[in-house]
Parts: C-alpha cells; sequence; structure tokens
C-alpha cells in the first residue's frame, strides 16, 4: 500500500509540472495570436491578456490526453534510470501491480476533469466568444431555450426579435413564429404573428400573419391587419444562423443533456452535441489508455539506445489513436456512426491494445 501512495503521488506531481510547462506556453503563444487578431480593434492590453486567459482553458482541456502520455513517459523513464522499478520488481512486485497506482490517479483526473474542469472551460469559452464578438462588434443571433427558439436581427427600422417554437435543420423555416420590432429608443413598434415563416435572401416570408402597429394613438387590435404573405426585411444569412449555435464545448456537460432536448425540440438536429457529450463521458477511459499506452513502451527497464525509440513509439502510438478518436467523433457528428459507438470504440480499443503488449513484455 506503501508503494501504491507512492507511486500515485509521483504520478501527480509530474502531472501537474507537464500540466504547468503547457499552460504557460499555450498562455505566451495565445497572448501573441491575440494581440495579431485585434491588432486593429480598440483594444486594451488588459482586454487582450484577459481573452488569453479566458482561452487558454480551453486548449489545455483539448491536449490533456498528451499532457497524460507525456506525464507517463516523463514518470516510468525515472523510475527506470533510478532503478526503482527493478528494485520493485526484485520485492516480488510485478509491473502491471505497479501501473495500478498511476491508473488509479489518470481515471482519478479524468473524472474531475468532466466533472469541474469541463464547466469552467464551457464558462470560459462561452465569456470568450462574448467578449471577442463585442470587440469586432458582432453578436449572437440565436438562442435555443425551454420557451422555443429566439432570433435578433438589426434593420434600418430597428432590433427585431423573433420567438418560434420550432424550426428546420438550418434554421431558415419556423413555425408558430412571433415578430418584435423595436424602435431605435428601445419602445415595441410592432408585432407579427404568424404560422410559419421562410429566409430568403434578404427578407423573411410570413404566411397567415396578422400584424399589430404598437405605435400610435390607436388601440393595436383596432389597428390589426391579416396577410397571407408578408414579407419582413432581413439581415440574416442561414450561415449566420448556424454559426451562433456555438460549439458544444461552451455547454457545461451537467446541462448538455437539457440542451439536446431543447434543440430536438426545436427541430434541430442534436448528433453533434450528443457525440461531444458521450466523448466527454469516455474522456476518463481515454486518459487511462493513454497511460497504459505510455507504460506499453516505457515499464522496462531501458537499455543502451532503446529508451530514444521506445519513447518516440509510445509517442507516436498515442497520437495515432487521438487522430482515430478524432476521426470517429467526425463520423459520429455526420451520422455515419451511432453516438456510443463514436465516443466508446477508441478509448476501450486503445487500452485492448495497449494490454496486449503489457501481457505480452511482461513475465508474469
Amino acid at each position: 500500500m506503501i508503494l501504491h501512495r507512492y507511486f500515485a503521488r509521483r504520478f501527480l506531481f509530474t502531472f501537474l509540472g507537464v500540466f504547468a510547462v503547457f499552460f504557460l506556453i499555450m498562455m505566451f503563444l495565445d497572448l501573441v495570436e491575440q494581440l495579431r487578431r485585434y491588432a486593429t480593434a480598440d483594444a486594451s492590453f488588459f482586454d487582450i491578456l484577459t481573452l488569453t486567459l479566458l482561452n487558454v482553458p480551453q486548449g489545455i482541456y483539448r491536449i490533456m490526453p498528451l499532457i497524460m502520455i507525456l506525464a507517463t513517459i516523463a514518470l516510468f523513464l525515472g523510475l527506470a534510470r533510478s532503478s526503482e522499478m527493478v528494485v520493485t520488481r526484485a520485492a516480488g512486485r510485478s509491473a502491471l501491480r505497479a501501473l495500478a497506482a498511476p491508473l488509479a490517479v489518470a481515471l482519478m483526473i479524468g473524472l474531475l476533469s468532466v466533472a469541474i474542469l469541463n464547466p469552467i472551460v464551457a464558462g470560459t469559452s462561452k465569456e470568450y466568444e462574448a467578449r471577442g464578438d463585442a470587440l469586432r462588434g458582432d453578436s449572437s443571433v440565436l438562442s435555443i431555450g425551454s420557451s422555443g427558439l429566439w432570433l435578433r436581427q438589426g434593420s434600418a427600422a430597428g432590433q427585431t426579435v423573433i420567438r418560434a417554437q420550432s424550426a428546420n435543420l438550418d434554421g431558415t423555416e419556423l413555425t408558430g413564429v412571433t415578430f418584435m420590432t423595436f424602435a431605435d429608443g428601445g419602445e415595441p413598434a410592432q408585432r407579427v404573428d404568424a404560422s410559419a415563416a421562410r429566409l430568403v435572401t434578404g427578407a423573411w416570408m410570413l404566411e397567415d400573419a396578422k400584424s399589430w402597429q404598437l405605435k400610435g394613438e390607436t388601440t393595436p387590435e383596432a389597428a390589426a391587419s391579416l396577410h397571407d404573405t408578408l414579407r419582413i426585411p432581413s439581415t440574416l444569412t442561414p450561415d449566420q444562423i448556424r454559426d451562433s449555435f456555438g460549439t458544444p464545448s461552451s455547454i457545461p456537460i451537467w446541462e448538455l443533456p437539457a440542451f439536446i432536448d431543447r434543440l430536438r425540440t426545436a427541430g434541430f438536429s442534436a448528433q453533434r452535441h450528443l457525440v461531444w457529450f458521450h466523448g466527454e463521458l469516455a474522456l476518463p477511459v481515454f486518459l487511462v489508455s493513454m497511460v497504459m499506452i505510455g507504460a506499453s513502451f516505457t515499464l522496462r527497464h531501458q537499455r543502451g539506445g532503446r529508451t530514444g525509440m521506445m519513447v518516440m513509439f509510445a509517442i507516436l502510438l498515442a497520437f495515432i489513436i487521438y487522430f482515430i478518436r478524432n476521426f470517429a467523433q467526425v463520423l459520429g457528428e455526420n451520422g455515419q456512426l451511432p453516438a456510443v459507438l463514436a465516443a466508446w470504440a477508441p478509448p476501450l480499443a486503445a487500452i485492448g491494445l495497449s494490454l496486449g503488449f503489457l501481457l505480452h513484455n511482461e513475465d508474469g
């Protein structure tokens, strides 16, 4: 038990050291990128630094598997140089049993990452996008809430808020829709209800519409008018609506199931978010597979010049598994693979492959 605690503590400190190094590197690289991106914007250095600190957690979260395998390689190379693994074997402990403590730490890091770091990354990503849009003068036009689908557009007449009960996959055809136009001063100017609305170039085409003029001395209902078809100017495009969904990573994992339900209720495809959700659930298993891959090439006592080759093989195999994981995620988002298979198959396959290497290399 004391030996397991020693290996666990050593692996944890190694992981934190590698994590800190990558955090600092990514922070300086992202700071340079943000300075280049907003060189023409009216932004102070404090604003750029804030954007950098908000964007780095997302990047460091994405490369967590790389940090994990580098920490594993550093740990077992250190144990090999100090001959601690040789002493462990001589004491009657197999290398596979010594691997139990790092695996437990990797699993715990994965669980904490999903439960705590994922919501933090979601919050910082959303704030980063909001601050970036504000500096560029852009704004999100779409929101999915429990009360339906909400859109916002600007025109010469003022701001228009659009609420719909449901929509098609790209948000260009709405049903049960309400248009509320506000004047420049913020007071409501017009309301239009329609059974359906379709986005065409430069306008929304409404069917079975009823409009109320909210400005003036007369009662809105007395001045209401019915229209078989009605054209309302719009500056929105289908690309703007699709881009306003944002990335699944900007939604905390605890809120993702409810968001997926709202997407489906509104008539949108939730496949992308579903694949991301299962991928996040499978992250602890994937980190465990990274530890097993690193251990399968560096766990044995290193001799001569084989150390560099073994490290290269470990990193190369980890990159191949990471590429397969991303490729499977793309296939899952396109609907060519079920979400569960796309998320869970790569880490489980990596565990099986690395376990085969370990059992082949170990005597007992």
